[in-house]
């Protein structure tokens, strides 16, 4: 073999020895979902229990969570972890036409405090606040108003469980 055919060689092997490398690399890492078993993030989350309701949109709120992190198993007997929750709501015209004296358009808010403690030792996993905001048309009908903020506020209370519910899990899956 003479020494430019060696040159070549090394040039062509270059990238198979790269590509062999890259993959040898890959192969060390390790993929797997926040949720999984391996970890016990869904039986953690199986194990809330969500404080009672003190009006329409936290239960609303209270109902989704329940939902998110039980796996639609509803609440837990034995519960591991208590989650006080605190929801606000409120509905605000957004676009306003002075000719009608009335606004065409809003948006609901609703917030939430949430503070999760385990309930043997009462120490604090995770505590923060979300919001969620829902836009809506309001009507000139006051009944069909009425059901678009409600309808407003069920889509921001069930965005705002999902929300917690992924603060909440990537607590416990630390």
């Amino acid at each position: 073999m003479s020494l430019s055919d060696r040159a070549g060689f090394r040039f062509r092997s270059l990238p198979v020895l790269a590509g062999a490398l890259m993959l040898t690399a890959l192969a060390g890492c390790q993929v797997r979902p926040l949720y999984s078993d391996s970890v016990g993030t869904s039986s953690a989350l199986a194990a809330i229990e969500i404080s009672d309701a003190d009006d329409r949109v936290e239960q609303e709120v209270r109902n989704a969570l329940i939902f998110l992190v039980a796996g639609g198993q509803g609440e837990p007997t034995n519960p591991q972890y208590h989650l006080a929750l605190n929801v606000t709501n409120r509905a605000m015209g957004v676009l306003y036409d002075q000719a009608k004296d009335r606004a065409g358009a809003g948006r609901i808010v609703v917030k939430a405090d949430y503070n999760l403690t385990k309930i043997g030792t009462g120490e604090t996993i995770k505590s923060g606040n979300r919001s969620a905001v829902a836009l809506v048309d309001f009507p000139v009908q006051e009944f069909a108003k009425v059901r678009a903020i409600r309808d407003g506020e069920n889509r921001a209370a069930k965005e705002l469980a999902e929300l917690i519910r992924a603060d909440i899990a990537a607590a416990l899956s630390r």
